[in-house]
C-alpha cells in the first residue's frame, strides 16, 4: 500500500516516523508513571513526587504525595509531606484545597520554620479565589481578613509590606465593587435606593477615586427622585436636592459637572417657587 503526502514533502515517512516517535514517548511515560504509583518503595515514590512538583508537573505529582500522605501520619517525614501536598493543591489552581492544607499545617505544626510562610500562603489562596468586581465579594472579604489576620499575628514579618500591598489591591476590589452597584440603582432609575448606597460608599471609601461622580449621582438621584415625585413630596425632595447640589460644589468647585449642577440647583428653585406659590392660593 502506498501512502501519499498531504503536505507534498519530498519525505512522507518524517511525518510518521514523528507520530510514532511521540506515541512511543506518550506510552513510555504512562508506563513510568504506572511504575511509580505500584511501587512499594516510599521514599522512591516521595522523591518522584517532589521532581514532578520542581518541574512544574503538578497534576503528577499530587496524586503520589496525597498517597505518601495517607502512609506517613505519625511519622516525622509527616510535616515535609504534607507541606508538599498543599503546596501541589495551589500549584494546580486548586486554591480551596491548597488554603485549607496550608491552614492544617500550620495549626498542626505551629513550631516549624514554615508555619509563617503556610499562613501566608493560605491567605495568598483567599486572595486568588477573589473574584471580578461584578461578582460577590465574599471571598475578597476573607482574603482580607485573613491577610490581616497574618499581620497581627506575625507583625515583623518579611512578607509584610506584600501583605499589606495585597489587602490594598482587595480593598480597591471592594471600592469598585459599591461604586458600580450603587451606580447601577441610579442607570435603572432606582434613585432613592441610588442616594443610599452611594452615601454609603462615600461613608466606607472616603478617598475613593470616584466620589466625585458619586456625589453627582447622589444629586442627580436626588433631582429625579424629586420630579417624579407626587406634588405632595416635592417641596421637600427638591430642598433635598438643594443640599445635595450645595455639598457638591463645596467639594468639587471645579467639577467638570459644575454647570449641570447649576442647571439643577435653578430649576429645583424655580419649582420650589411655584409650589410655594400654590400653597399660598390654597
Amino acid at each position: 500500500m502506498k501512502f501519499e503526502s498531504h503536505h507534498n514533502t519530498p519525505f512522507p515517512w518524517l511525518t510518521w516516523a514523528f507520530f510514532l516517535a511521540a506515541l512511543i514517548g506518550l506510552n513510555a511515560s504512562c508506563s513510568d508513571y504506572n511504575k511509580i504509583m505500584k511501587s512499594t518503595d516510599l521514599d522512591y515514590k516521595y522523591q518522584r513526587a517532589l521532581g514532578f512538583l520542581d518541574s512544574n508537573k503538578c497534576y503528577g505529582a499530587l496524586p503520589i504525595l496525597e498517597e505518601v500522605v495517607s502512609l506517613t501520619r505519625g511519622t516525622e517525614q509527616a510535616r515535609e509531606v504534607q507541606y508538599h501536598r498543599a503546596e501541589a493543591h495551589r500549584c494546580v489552581g486548586d486554591y480551596y484545597l491548597a488554603r485549607y492544607h496550608f491552614k492544617m499545617f500550620a495549626k498542626t505544626f505551629p513550631n516549624d520554620e514554615r508555619s509563617e510562610e503556610a499562613q501566608f500562603e493560605a491567605a495568598m489562596c483567599s486572595y486568588l479565589l477573589s473574584p471580578k468586581p461584578a461578582l460577590d465579594q465574599t471571598e475578597t472579604e476573607a482574603a482580607i481578613a485573613e491577610l490581616q489576620l497574618f499581620l497581627d499575628r506575625y507583625p515583623g514579618s518579611a512578607l509584610r509590606d506584600s501583605s499589606q500591598s495585597l489587602i490594598a489591591l482587595l480593598r480597591d476590589k471592594l471600592e469598585l465593587k459599591s461604586y458600580e452597584t450603587a451606580r447601577l440603582y441610579h442607570k435603572t432609575s432606582q434613585y432613592q435606593s441610588a442616594v443610599i448606597a452611594l452615601q454609603n460608599a462615600l461613608k466606607e471609601f472616603p478617598d475613593s477615586p470616584y466620589r466625585e461622580e458619586m456625589q453627582w449621582l447622589i444629586l442627580d438621584s436626588h433631582f429625579q427622585y424629586a420630579s417624579q415625585s407626587t406634588e405632595r413630596r416635592k417641596l421637600e425632595r427638591y430642598n433635598d436636592t438643594i443640599e445635595a447640589f450645595l455639598t457638591f460644589v463645596a467639594r468639587f468647585p471645579d467639577s467638570k459637572s459644575i454647570n449641570d449642577a447649576q442647571m439643577i440647583q435653578n430649576q429645583c428653585v424655580s419649582e420650589i417657587d411655584r409650589l410655594q406659590s400654590n400653597q399660598t392660593f390654597e
